[in-house]
Parts: structure tokens; C-alpha cells; sequence
């Protein structure tokens, strides 16, 4: 074997060996923003205004206009807009990528599909007011997405789910 061989060989071994390495530091990065995600997730959720909100969402019957929710709710009504816009933002991240379906689903996939049928007229009297279809757009493909999931597999709760689980 000549030294032009052994010189082509070392260098293909070094490239093969950094693309190695770049795919692995790659993978690795992807997991490490996936679990900062679900941390950051986890904490910006953990507020009493957030948590008011969803409570307060549960006495509200569907299908009220936005007079009736602002008669019904007075100031608390911003908890409609707090809940409404989390999930538009929600949405967002998902449809780009940066947080997993699953990931939101084990977070909130209860509270989106109920706050959707509590508020779509709200929504859809806001979009013909406003004329502009994209109006909490993300909000609907976000539940939309969820009731599909939910259509082909039951939602199951994680206490049944993952009942044989081990550590």
C-alpha cells in the first residue's frame, strides 16, 4: 500500500469519523432543547392566573357569545383570553416543530378540546367581526389535531396507560 493509499484512507476514516460525531452532537442537542422545551413548558404553566383560568373555563357553558362570556365572567374574563391565546402559541410551536404533539397532549390535551368547544363561537364571532379568518387559527388546528389523535386511540389516563411501569 502506497503512501497516496494510506494518505486517502486516513483522511476518508477522519471525515467519516466527524460526520459521526456531528450526527451524534446533533441528536444530542435535539434532546437536550426537546427536555429544556418540556421543562420551560412545565414551569410557564405553573401560575395561579393559568391555573384560575383553566378551573374557570370548566363552569362556562359552550357556544356563548362574547357579550354573554364578559356578562357571565366580568373581570375573569381574561382568563378566556389567557386560555385562548396559550393555545394559539401552542399551536405555533408545535406546527414548526419545536415542541412535540405528544409533549402538549400529556400537558393539556383535556383543556384544549374542551376550551375549543367552549369557545369556537366566541372564535368564529371574532373572525367575522374582525374579517380575518386567521384569527386563534392555531388554536383550532391545535385542538383539531388533539381530537384526531383522540378519535383513533381513546384518551387514556396515565394511571391506566402506564400502569405497568418501571424506572
Amino acid at each position: 500500500m502506497g503512501a497516496d493509499t494510506l494518505l486517502n484512507l486516513v483522511t476518508t476514516a477522519t471525515v467519516i469519523g466527524g460526520l459521526l460525531f456531528a450526527v451524534f452532537e446533533v441528536r444530542h442537542m435535539s434532546a437536550r432543547r426537546r427536555q429544556s422545551a418540556a421543562l420551560t413548558l412545565a414551569k410557564s404553566f405553573q401560575t395561579p392566573e393559568f391555573a384560575n383560568a383553566i378551573v374557570g373555563v370548566l363552569g362556562i357553558p359552550e357556544g356563548l357569545t362574547r357579550k354573554q362570556l364578559e356578562e357571565k365572567l366580568g373581570e375573569e374574563v381574561d382568563g378566556v383570553w389567557l386560555l385562548m391565546t396559550t393555545w394559539e402559541s401552542l399551536g405555533i410551536l408545535v406546527h414548526r416543530g419545536e415542541l412535540s404533539l405528544n409533549l402538549v397532549e400529556d400537558f393539556f390535551s383535556g383543556p384544549i378540546v374542551l376550551s375549543w368547544s367552549k369557545f369556537q363561537r366566541l372564535v368564529d364571532e371574532l373572525r367575522v367581526e374582525l374579517d380575518r379568518d386567521t384569527y386563534f387559527e392555531w388554536f383550532q388546528w391545535l385542538a383539531e389535531r388533539v381530537k384526531e389523535g383522540e378519535s383513533s386511540r381513546p384518551a387514556l389516563p396515565a394511571y391506566t396507560e402506564h400502569r405497568i411501569w418501571k424506572r
